[in-house]
């Protein structure tokens, strides 16, 4: 791979190599790539004739946004701002990130013994005034986005249609929930790495302080 298309994961977390975490990852080294590769094949397409890298960064922003998940929000919004220029894009997403964000999974199973599981929750829908300034097509790419990220299973034919009269093609349209998959995947991914690097780092500081508070008691 060429420099421009390092890792992303090592460059969110600022992973070193010869680090604990960059062993961790590299123990696995065929995972690690195809993680990269994934990547690269959702942001950097062959063919972007029925998803546009914009429409793509829109979307990961959001997804990261709603999710919580700090490292890499930032690393797609800053793509976001750079690939948008100064159409106030990114501020109107901001905006829909934080009335997107909730808590789930929400949403009922059809009929049968999982129904015990459902759970209500909120509808996400993009702000009236915000509407005009994404478009239909993000419009219903955000609103399907939030769906499969909270509520997967209320997924139906009837909010496929939404996307379709919306303007994407049934391709676009596996490209987009294949695009969310990814990035919940990711997501997970990043989040267990900062726990592990959080607890390597907790007992490195656990090692260091009992010796010193020992000496101070002697």
């Amino acid at each position: 791979m060429s420099a421009q298309s390092a890792d992303l994961i090592d460059q969110v977390l600022s992973i070193s190599p010869g680090s604990r975490l960059d062993g961790l990852r590299r123990h696995r080294e065929v995972a690690r790539d195809n993680i990269q590769r994934a990547y690269l094949a959702l942001f950097e397409p062959r063919d972007a004739s029925q998803v546009t890298p914009l429409e793509r960064l829109v979307v990961a922003s959001f997804v990261a946004g709603v999710h919580g998940q700090l490292v890499l929000a930032d690393h797609y919004a800053h793509k976001l701002s750079v690939a948008d220029g100064s159409t106030g894009l990114s501020s109107v997403l901001t905006a829909e990130i934080e009335r997107g964000k909730t808590h789930g999974p929400y949403g009922n199973y059809p009929e049968g013994p999982l129904s015990s599981e459902n759970k209500s929750g909120p509808h996400y829908t993009v702000k009236a005034e915000h509407r005009d300034i994404l478009g239909s097509r993000l419009v219903a790419a955000l609103e399907h986005a939030h769906l499969l990220v909270f509520r997967l299973r209320d997924s139906s034919r009837e909010a496929l249609q939404v996307l379709l009269d919306a303007g994407w093609s049934t391709s676009g349209i596996v490209t987009l929930s294949q695009l969310v998959s990814y990035l919940a995947f990711q997501v997970r991914i990043v989040e267990g790495l900062a726990a592990v690097a959080a607890s390597s780092e907790q007992a490195v500081n656990s090692n260091v302080a009992a010796p010193l508070a020992a000496a101070a008691h002697s």
